[in-house]
C-alpha cells in the first residue's frame, strides 16, 4: 500500500504526541507514520483534525477514535511487522484501524454493524490498495467464528465486560484487547487470554464510544 501521509511535518508532530501519551511500540508508530487519518475522512472540513489527537465524526453517528486510543489498543495486541497472524477487528468504522492492522498482521478480518460503513469501507480499502482485509456486515459482539481462530481480537469500542464467546475464537496463546467501560466517562484497557484469564487492566484516561449490540437495520 502506498504511503498515505500528505503532510510529514504534522505527522511527525502527531507521532511525538503519541509517544508522550505512551504509544511507543516501533511497529505501531511505523504503521501510524505510513497511514494518515485524512485518507479516511470524507468531510473536507474535518481533515485538519486528522493530525490532532482528537475524535472525528463519521457517518451513522459514529466517530473515529483518538489516535492515542487507537495506538494503545493496537500496541496492547503485541503485533510485530513481518510476523504471520490473523486478527479480528470488531468495529470497522472508518477503516483507519483496519488499515493500520493490515500493516502488522498477515490478514485482518473486520466486522461492522452499519451497512453504509461496510460498503463505503470496502470501496475505500480497494482505492487505497489494502488487500489483506476481509470485511463483513454483522453483529460484531458475536465475533466471526467461521473465520477463526484468531491470534488476536480487538474491540474498537467500549463494552461493560468481554462479550461471552469471544475468547473461544482465539488461538491458544492468543489475546483479546478491549476497552472496558467502568463508569466516570473513561475506559480501562483490558487484555485477556483464550482461557479468559486477565493479563492486565489499566486506565486509558479517555472516553471510548460504546459498541452496540446487533446489526443496524436502517443505516
Amino acid at each position: 500500500m502506498a504511503e498515505l501521509i500528505a503532510d510529514p511535518f504534522r505527522a511527525a508532530r502527531l507521532l511525538l504526541s503519541l509517544r508522550q501519551e505512551g504509544v511507543t511500540d516501533p511497529s505501531v508508530l511505523a504503521a501510524m507514520e505510513t497511514i494518515g487519518r485524512a485518507a479516511f475522512v470524507d468531510d473536507a472540513g474535518l481533515e485538519a483534525l486528522s493530525f490532532e489527537d482528537s475524535i472525528i465524526p463519521i457517518p451513522c453517528g459514529q466517530v473515529m477514535l483518538r489516535p492515542s486510543a487507537t495506538g494503545h489498543l493496537i500496541q496492547a495486541m503485541g503485533l510485530k511487522r513481518g510476523q504471520e497472524g490473523r486478527v479480528l477487528l470488531i468495529g470497522f468504522g472508518s477503516g483507519y484501524m483496519a488499515a493500520l492492522l493490515s500493516q502488522l498482521a498477515a490478514h485482518v478480518f473486520a466486522v461492522e454493524r452499519f451497512a453504509r460503513l461496510t460498503e463505503e469501507g470496502r470501496v475505500r480499502l480497494a482505492r487505497l490498495g489494502v488487500e489483506n482485509v476481509t470485511l463483513s456486515h454483522r453483529d460484531g459482539l458475536h465475533g466471526w467464528a467461521e473465520q477463526g481462530p484468531f491470534d488476536a481480537i480487538v474491540l474498537a469500542g467500549a463494552v461493560p465486560a468481554v462479550p461471552e464467546g469471544l475468547t473461544a475464537q482465539l488461538t491458544r496463546g492468543g489475546v483479546l484487547v478491549a476497552p472496558i467501560n467502568e463508569g466516570a466517562g473513561q475506559a480501562n484497557l483490558l487484555r485477556v487470554t483464550a482461557s479468559g484469564s486477565e493479563l492486565d487492566r489499566r486506565p486509558l484516561f479517555q472516553w471510548v464510544p460504546p459498541l452496540i449490540e446487533g446489526r443496524a437495520q436502517v443505516l
